[in-house]
């Protein structure tokens, strides 16, 4: 508990980001003159020792933060040593080429102040994010608690980036794109992220900024590296919410490697502790595999494959939500009758190529195909009643309804399938001339988009027998005192069929250079990105054909000073072609002709590496500032955007972010964030309102711990605190005419785990000989039962002409074992 409060005052004063853990790893492969493998060389570094295989391929383990000489050796050859100083986790490739003299390969450094710190990567440990407790553990669990990152719901692995939505994140596995279902409108049908925690070796995140040779989204890039198998083993886990096994395979040659997941979840678990009284059976499942083959030294083939099937049916049985105040308290009654069946699934497969024509010129080839298949199938009756509340403590009916000031009921209904091909193909290269400081990166791609959708929804809602007419008809009505005599319409009714066609040509160059400037080191990297679109299909008019160039730079700057300082800015002019979901209007209908939203960024950074208790740390801060153009505005409810499809209005965004990052607890990694930002839309130029992402302040914590007297236990706190979203409104609602704001967003994961055995910790017990790891966890979800509201309902009581904004509450505290073992 000390090192806990000495950790929050410490954070009052620093915020900011540093990765560090204890080793880093060497693996390569030793050749003759003649390019063929050396068997049997001795590789030493300290007091460790490897040989390499077969095929000259060899691994070792070195401790991080450490110049260390590296002494390769063979009774037929000359000796050859390196020096070589590695970040934490980082895995660092030196392939050699002994001959008949003596070889002094010079130093290597690869420490946190390399490339990722002066191009604003911010890099997350695979230890982390498997570790840290969340409802949705992952990549996307961690990114949450950065600064700069929002997410108001736990069940969704969706996330918003320094006022952008969902859809302006570009997601990368292995430089390939990465794709989500189309059709999901809240959390708890998301089931499984893309990607599979673990199989990751690097996790890189940037928040605005970033280079041109990622794609064209306005917000964020999240760039996953997959590990390569480098021997057998195997990792399972199992929780209350699912579980994963993992196989990495070697071929006896180590030309071919493999690492296959499995992954099953279950909901239920969190969905059931929500108010609403459910029949839950949902099912998630997919397996992914990463197969990779070493034609040659220069040539390397992979395949990354993903299945992926998610059945959600959700039969909801009543809800009761108790609100308004101690004095006057209300609550919402609900009984539902018939239920919601949801399927996704979804395939996809890439083929990744890598050439390495020279030592200064490398190529890579890739090629993938998406396909998803959707239904989205509900029919949902709801009939509810709207009370007063019994406060009188000692009472018979405390806490029950014992008035309705109003009823009504509420008819859903929706068939909508959606059936999406994707395919893609491109082309790198990579230039790094030897002893120059000039690299030079370029890319060609092209993308088929192949869409048939179908939409078909419509809501009827009455109040005792009061039919509401449509609020899109804008007929006055004054129910129950005078009669209605308008039409009969679905209150809500969206009805479209968009078969669509969309062709895209993109491609990028860039150039870095690194530099002296007096005593202080300096980074250089300037590029641009251009993409061209149009949209064609059945039963529309063919769409313009577009055209697009993002200018983009970064400008980094090293003084020569005794503290360890980086400065940064970088910026330029992004640009979002429109997806498929921003090409659909309100009423699901496709216009061919929405422009590609326009931002200019610009983010000032200060990256502060430093020592505290002997231990590193880092603190970064960053400002930034986005100016948006022809944007395509749009409503959130839950997890489900809808756009207007008409480039309307302008916007902007100004904020800063700041993390502090490090060691507080001796071998263990956390950190402390904050973030403020502010984002305004003009539409039409009736003046600027709140956007839906609004979201003003930011904390994040990550924290672990351990007992000294009892290493084998940890403790991993998980907390973050975002202020209210707009959002409080009806969906059909003008935004000029409500600016409503939901309640702040609280939260809190612990979870506390035993250690049996793992590379640091052994045992002498029997039984666990077999096992490389063994860990056994308890995790508490909302641990301070927060009531964290992701939507209103809202109610309208014809009698009183009032309506009621009933919050939709989130999860509530749930408890949750764990398993976790490597074989």
């Amino acid at each position: 508990m000390r090192k806990i409060i000495n950790f929050l005052v410490i954070c009052v004063f620093f915020i900011g980001y540093a990765s560090y853990s204890q080793t880093g790893r060497v693996k390569g492969i030793l050749l003759d003159e003649n390019n063929k493998p050396i068997e049997k060389a001795t590789i030493k570094a300290g007091s460790a020792s490897s040989q390499s295989n077969a095929n000259g391929f060899f691994q070792i383990t070195i401790p991080a933060h450490q110049k260390i000489t590296i002494e390769i050796s063979h009774v037929s050859y000359k000796k050859a040593t390196t020096v070589i100083e590695l970040k934490p986790n980082e895995d660092y490739e030196l392939n050699v080429v002994l001959n008949q003299r003596q070889e002094q390969l010079g130093e290597v450094i690869v420490t946190g102040g390399g490339r990722k710190r002066v191009e604003g990567i911010t890099v997350i440990t695979p230890e982390v994010i498997r570790t840290i407790p969340g409802a949705n553990a992952g990549i996307e669990n961690i990114l949450k608690t950065l600064p700069g990152v929002y997410s108001n719901n736990e069940l969704s692995t969706q996330y918003a980036v320094r006022g952008g939505n969902y859809d302006e994140n570009l997601v990368y596995v292995n430089e390939i794109e990465v794709y989500r279902p189309f059709l999901i409108r809240s959390g708890q049908q998301e089931g499984l992220s893309f990607t599979n925690t673990e199989m990751v070796q690097n996790v890189d995140f940037s928040a605005g900024g970033f280079q041109a040779k990622y794609g064209d989204k306005l917000s964020s890039v999240l760039d996953i590296t997959y590990r390569r198998p480098t021997k057998f083993q195997a990792a399972l886990d199992a929780s209350l919410l699912g579980g994963s096994a993992t196989v990495d395979m070697v071929s006896k040659n180590q030309k071919w490697s493999s690492i296959t997941g499995v992954r099953y979840r279950d909901n239920s678990l969190l969905v059931k502790s929500q108010e609403t009284e459910t029949n839950f059976r949902p099912t998630f499942v997919d397996v992914q595999t990463l197969v990779n083959f070493d034609a040659s030294t220069k040539w390397q083939w992979s395949f990354l494959g993903n299945i992926s099937q998610n059945r959600y049916n959700y039969q909801p049985i009543s809800r009761q939500t108790n609100f308004g105040t101690i004095d006057n308290p209300i609550a919402l009654q609900v009984f539902y009758d018939g239920q919601e069946k949801d399927r996704y699934l979804t395939l996809f497969g890439a083929i990744k190529s890598v050439y390495q024509v020279s030592d200064e010129f490398k190529l890579k080839f890739i090629g993938s195909t998406y396909h998803t298949q959707e239904q989205e199938h509900f029919d949902i009756q709801a009939q509810y009643a709207l009370g007063e509340v019994d406060s009188n403590i000692g009472s018979d009916t405390f806490g029950d309804v014992v008035y309705s000031r109003g009823v009504g009921s509420q008819l859903s209904h929706a068939r909508n399938d959606l059936d999406a091909l994707i395919v893609n193909a491109e082309v790198k290269g990579f230039h790094a001339p030897k002893e120059s400081d000039h690299q030079v990166e370029w890319g060609l791609k092209y993308t088929r988009e192949d869409i048939r959708d179908r939409i078909v929804e419509w809501e009827a809602i009455d109040s005792a027998g009061f039919s509401l007419p449509a609020p899109i008809l804008g007929i006055p009505h004054d129910q129950p005192y005078t009669p209605y005599t308008g039409p009969l319409a679905p209150y809500q009714n969206i009805r479209a069929t968009n078969f669509v066609k969309i062709n895209r040509f993109s491609g990028y160059a860039q150039w870095n250079y690194r530099g002296e400037m007096g005593s202080s080191q300096f980074w250089v990297n300037a590029g641009v990105r251009a993409h061209q679109w149009q949209v064609s299909g059945d039963n529309i008019t063919d769409g313009d054909s577009q055209f697009v160039i993002s200018p983009r730079a970064q400008f980094a700057i090293k003084p020569d000073w005794d503290m360890d300082m980086l400065f940064r800015l970088s910026g330029g002019l992004y640009h979002q072609p429109p997806f498929y979901r921003e090409l659909r209007d309100a009423n699901g209908v496709v216009q061919p002709n929405v422009k590609a939203q326009q931002s200019v960024h610009i983010v000032l950074s200060n990256d502060y590496s430093f020592k505290m208790w002997g231990r590193p740390f880092k603190l970064v801060s960053e400002a930034y500032y986005k100016n948006l153009t022809d944007v395509n505005t749009y409503t959130i409810d839950n997890v489900r955007i809808r756009y207007s499809a008409n480039n309307d209005a302008t916007a902007y965004v100004y904020g800063a972010d700041f993390r502090l990052n490090g060691e507080f607890v001796p071998g263990t990694e956390s950190w402390f964030s904050f973030g403020y930002l502010k984002t305004e839309e003009n539409q039409d130029g009736k003046g600027y309102i709140a956007r839906p992402t609004d979201q003003r302040l930011k904390f994040g914590l990550l924290f672990q711990d351990y007992m000294p007297t009892i290493p084998n236990l940890k403790m991993y706190l998980n907390m973050i605190y975002n202020t209210g979203l707009p959002g409080g409104s009806p969906a059909y609602a003008d935004p000029y005419d409500y600016q409503l704001r939901l309640k702040d967003y609280r939260r809190a994961d612990a979870g506390f785990s035993y250690v049996f055995k793992d590379a640091n910790i052994k045992s002498a017990k029997t039984w666990l000989k077999p096992f490389k790891e063994f860990t056994l966890g308890f995790e508490i979800f909302n641990l301070f039962n927060n009531q964290n509201a992701i939507t209103n309902t809202w109610v309208r009581d014809v009698y009183t002409k009032s309506q009621y904004g009933i919050p939709n509450y989130m999860t509530t505290r749930t408890f949750n074992l764990k398993l976790n073992v490597r074989l």
